[in-house]
């Protein structure tokens, strides 16, 4: 069972004493926020990339050690960047 910080404690004690109240519009924002989501995530273009054997590896390796396919990291690393999350340290 994990326990939640002083934050998230304040906010479930709020909520359980009326202060705070679920939003009447759940489920239009969960369908607004899913679409966003798929939107960000959809993949339609392929690409094809030569990498040294040692650099694949090391993604390999990493990909295996986050429990999910090399793929999917390579592309996430893509993202982050391409988004301004990710930087090279000099």
């Amino acid at each position: 069972m994990s326990r939640l910080n002083k934050e998230e404690q304040d906010i479930l004690d709020a909520f359980g004493v009326g202060e705070l109240r679920r939003a009447t519009d759940i489920e239009d924002r969960n369908a607004r926020h899913q679409q966003y989501a798929d939107a960000m995530f959809k993949k339609d273009a392929r690409i094809n990339i030569r990498l040294s054997s040692k650099d694949l590896r090391g993604l390999q390796k990493k990909a295996l050690a986050e429990g999910i396919p090399y793929q999917t990291l390579v592309a996430s690393i893509l993202h982050k960047y391409v988004e301004g999350r990710l930087h090279e340290d000099r």
